[in-house]
C-alpha cells in the first residue's frame, strides 16, 4: 500500500534515471500530472502517456537522464512570496540551479512562476 504517491514517483524516476533506463512507469494522480507536466517543461523529462489499467491508472514516462537528484520535501513548508531564496539556498545547488515545486491558490507550479505571479505556497519537492 502506498502512503505518498509523489515520494513513490521522484524515486521512481531517480532509480530509473542512475540505471540508465530510457523509460519507467509510475502510479497515476492529478497530482503527479502536474509535477510531471512542470518537469516536462523544463526539459527534465521527455513525453509521458497515461496508460489505464482499470484502477488509477499509470503513467509511463520517457527519461533524459538530465536528473542529478528529485526529491519530496518533508514537512510540506509553507513559503511567503518573498522567501524564496531562503528555500533555494536550502535545498538546491545553487540558486536558480533546478526547480521548487509548489502548490498554490492558482495550481502546482515553480519557484519562478510564482515569483512572477506574486505568490507563495507550499513545498511540494525538487528536482535539479
Amino acid at each position: 500500500m502506498r502512503h505518498d504517491t509523489l515520494s513513490d514517483m521522484f524515486s521512481t524516476i531517480k532509480n530509473a534515471e542512475m540505471m540508465g533506463k530510457k523509460s519507467c512507469v509510475t502510479c497515476a494522480s492529478k497530482l503527479i500530472k502536474g509535477v510531471l507536466k512542470i518537469m516536462q517543461k523544463h526539459g527534465y523529462i521527455g513525453n509521458f502517456e497515461f496508460i489505464d489499467d482499470g484502477k488509477s491508472g499509470k503513467f509511463k514516462i520517457e527519461l533524459l537522464g538530465r536528473i542529478n537528484d528529485c526529491k519530496v520535501i518533508r514537512p510540506r513548508f509553507y513559503i511567503k512570496k518573498d522567501e524564496f531564496i531562503k528555500w533555494e539556498k536550502k535545498f538546491l545547488p545553487f540558486v536558480n540551479g533546478g526547480l521548487l515545486l509548489l502548490t498554490t491558490s492558482q495550481g502546482i507550479m515553480d519557484h519562478r512562476e510564482a515569483k512572477k505571479a506574486g505568490i507563495g505556497g507550499g513545498l511540494l519537492g525538487y528536482v535539479y
